[in-house]
């Protein structure tokens, strides 16, 4: 049981729940302004909004983060960040921290899955995160599309996250909060068939060829792989996601609405906006969530750490 050779026990499915959902959260913390750049990449030219937030135009990532920081201020980029780790404590824990137990499930307990039980594996934690997480995304995109105006005025929808969820079920019912579900399972699916599945693959390529021992190299490099694959199939799912998600009601019909009023209104180019960073993100978030789960988890200090880090955020964003 203790010897080199011997093959260490799988984790109880809580504690990969707790790591992958403690995980994420730091991980959101490291990404966010990339991913609100996305989104004001994403839904720029959807509509004529008003006259100030029209004469801001984006144009690639990092010069998006720039304009955001001049014209709106540093905390713009952070906008929608409570929400974003409730999506992350949902998401991520049932996500990442239900794949092995469900590859167990689909493999009757071996240990040799096969590519297929790895499918079923990743799309069926990506629906079951996004069945519980829904309500989170659509607060977050719709707070990072926010703009801050000159003067610290606001084109705002909501005074804060949970006076978002409650204006939410109130004007729109609460179909309003899992607005674009079905759209999001299938881009889940998409990154779950692309993510972990590649990751696992890849890294047992790695060890099974020698190419690597088992360490934070190694985990790196499968991630990498991980979030290349991601962006190749995602991003016109993703930009649909988040249109239809920031939509006011009646806007959109359906993913496929969506999708037609965009080609004809923008052009195929309207799919992948915010390509750039829908590939870097993949690259930084399930990297550091991989390398962080497998390394730094297990230790007590940087788990706690963590957990005050992600509670001094909320205070933090939620009161200011």
């Amino acid at each position: 049981m203790g010897s080199a050779g011997a093959a260490d026990p799988s984790p109880a499915a809580a504690v990969n729940i707790c790591s992958a959902g403690t995980a994420g959260c730091v991980a959101e913390l490291v990404t966010f302004p990339l991913d609100t750049a996305k989104v004001r990449l994403q839904i720029q030219g959807e509509s004529k909004p008003s006259l100030e937030a029209q004469r801001v135009k984006y144009r690639g990532v990092f010069r998006t983060i720039f304009t955001m920081v001049k014209t709106e201020g540093p905390r713009s980029l952070y906008s929608g960040l409570v929400a974003g780790l409730h999506r992350q404590m949902g998401f991520a824990s049932v996500r990442i921290g239900l794949y092995d137990t469900m590859k167990q499930l689909y493999t009757s307990g071996s240990d040799n899955a096969g590519i297929g039980a790895r499918l079923l594996a990743g799309c069926s934690t990506g629906a079951m995160a996004v069945a519980v997480a829904q309500p989170t995304d659509v607060v977050k995109i719709r707070f990072q599309a926010q703009v801050r105006l000159p003067g610290g005025g606001t084109v705002s929808r909501y005074s804060n996250t949970f006076d978002a969820y409650k204006t939410i079920a109130r004007d729109e019912g609460v179909r309003g909060l899992w607005k674009g579900c079905l759209t999001n399972i299938t881009r889940n699916a998409i990154v779950n068939c692309c993510e972990l599945v590649t990751y696992d693959v890849i890294k047992e390529l790695i060890l099974k060829y020698h190419l690597m021992t088992d360490n934070m190299p190694c985990h790196f490099t499968a991630g990498f792989a991980a979030g290349f694959c991601t962006t190749v199939v995602v991003s016109p799912v993703d930009v649909v996601k988040t249109r239809i998600m920031n939509s006011t009601p009646g806007k959109y019909s359906g993913a496929l609405n969506c999708a037609m009023t965009m080609l004809t209104k923008e052009g195929t180019t309207a799919f992948y906006k915010g390509c750039v960073v829908s590939l870097l993100l993949p690259f930084t978030f399930a990297t550091f969530v991989f390398a962080y789960e497998a390394y730094l988890i297990p230790s007590i200090s940087t788990c706690l750490f963590s957990v005050v880090v992600v509670v001094l955020y909320f205070i933090y964003f939620e009161n200011k």
